[in-house]
């Protein structure tokens, strides 16, 4: 018996633990300082009206022989993936319902989707980047090469035809950076990738921030993308589903290669390995696309971009250079004077008793940045920019 060595590869995660441990020690240390957190990624807001309705209905019904729901179908039950097609629909996006999947989050799916890949693949991927892209193919033995994404490139690298990679990785809008492709430079990548017979890993997890009918909220948008893309989506940031779970893939009939529809490969191998979301949390996630539903959610997005625009607004009075706080509840910061992004942690935790999240730990080119999520509260939120503000005013001009 041999073990998957692959493992041995792994870096080992200790940014969210050392984060923990030193905003701990601080607490011990000044017990009367209220130390305020912006660096989760975690919603924050209660689940919308019409979802909780229409999970307890859904509760309901299960505790009926009328209404009892056993095995449901591993790809999603059709009144689902019906409300999902008419919102692409929305988007000028045209979606079989096979073509649909219904998931327990875009995270688990970005992962298991290897499964349909070859090992020998060589997968492109931003830096810096959400982690769960290098890990999961680290522990599949694949080559890894990264896009450069930095301050030149505003952290939207574009694609190199000297550069040649099987599948690639995309997350717009972006984390850890809240960076947004337009649909230009998406163009771009959809040729690159049907030139190079490569497959586009699209993350859209935050397409509910982007506001500008210019900036595209789906791969498919992009003609030629059903050719080469698979898009990734989940309902956590957009309807508060983070501890709730569902998510969706679209995987559409075009994509084919070597004669094999990765559709139909997709949907063996979630037929096999997957027994599907609840028929509960299903319901919950139909009621997210009723319009009551994409009203209510509305408010909560809204309510997370105002904190976002008070953080933004904040840096930009002390020229601080960012992006991100638009289209994203994500805001990427340039750490000031110089400092690395684990120097400004301690710094800011010192002076102004807030926490973020360096950008060290999202890889190589996030040294020197930092990254402050929209998540909180508004008035916590508040309470941290008039901190940050006095800090920045004594100690960073």
């Amino acid at each position: 018996m041999e073990i998957n060595k692959n493992y041995k590869n792994l870096e080992a995660s200790y940014l969210f633990s050392t984060i923990a441990k030193k905003v701990k020690e601080f607490a011990e240390k000044n017990p009367d300082k209220k130390v305020i957190r912006l660096g989760i990624g975690d919603v924050t807001r209660p689940l919308c009206k019409s979802v909780v309705e229409a999970m307890k209905k859904a509760v309901d019904e299960m505790g009926t022989f009328e209404g009892f729901h056993g095995y449901g179908p591993e790809q999603g039950y059709d009144f689902l993936k019906e409300k999902i097609q008419g919102y692409y629909k929305e988007k000028n996006v045209t979606l079989k319902l096979d073509e649909i999947f219904i998931s327990d989050g875009a995270k688990s799916d970005l992962g298991n989707i290897l499964d349909i890949f070859s090992k020998e693949n060589t997968v492109l991927i931003p830096d810096p980047v959400y982690p769960v892209y290098v890990d999961t193919n680290i522990m599949q033995g694949r080559k890894i090469i990264f896009a450069q994404a930095n301050q030149e490139n505003n952290f939207l690298p574009l694609p190199n035809d000297d550069v040649k990679a099987d599948i690639v990785y995309i997350c717009s809008p972006n984390n850890p950076t809240g960076a947004v492709y337009n649909k230009e430079q998406l163009k771009k990548w959809v040729d690159w990738a049907n030139k190079n017979n490569a497959v586009i890993l699209y993350d859209a997890a935050y397409e509910c921030f982007i506001n500008d009918n210019n900036l595209p909220r789906s791969i498919f948008e992009i003609e030629g993308a059903k050719t080469c893309a698979i898009e990734f989506c989940s309902l956590s940031k957009t309807a508060g589903f983070t501890g709730t779970r569902c998510g969706y893939t679209v995987v559409p009939f075009e994509l084919e290669f070597d004669d094999m529809s990765l559709n139909k490969m997709w949907l063996r191998r979630q037929t096999t390995k997957f027994n599907g979301v609840p028929y509960i949390v299903q319901r919950g996630a139909e009621a997210v696309f009723s319009e009551q539903g994409q009203k209510e959610i509305k408010e909560n997005i809204d309510y997370y971009k105002k904190n976002a625009k008070i953080i933004a607004d904040t840096l930009t009075k002390h020229n601080v250079w960012f992006t991100g706080g638009v289209h994203s509840p994500y805001i990427w910061l340039k750490c000031p004077n110089n400092m690395t992004s684990w120097e400004f942690f301690d710094f800011l935790l010192e002076k102004a008793q807030v926490v973020g999240t360096p950008g060290a730990g999202f890889g190589k080119n996030g040294e020197g940045f930092f990254r402050l999520t929209s998540f909180g509260t508004n008035e916590l939120t508040k309470e941290a920019m008039e901190r940050l503000d006095k800090m920045l005013t004594t100690y960073c001009k």
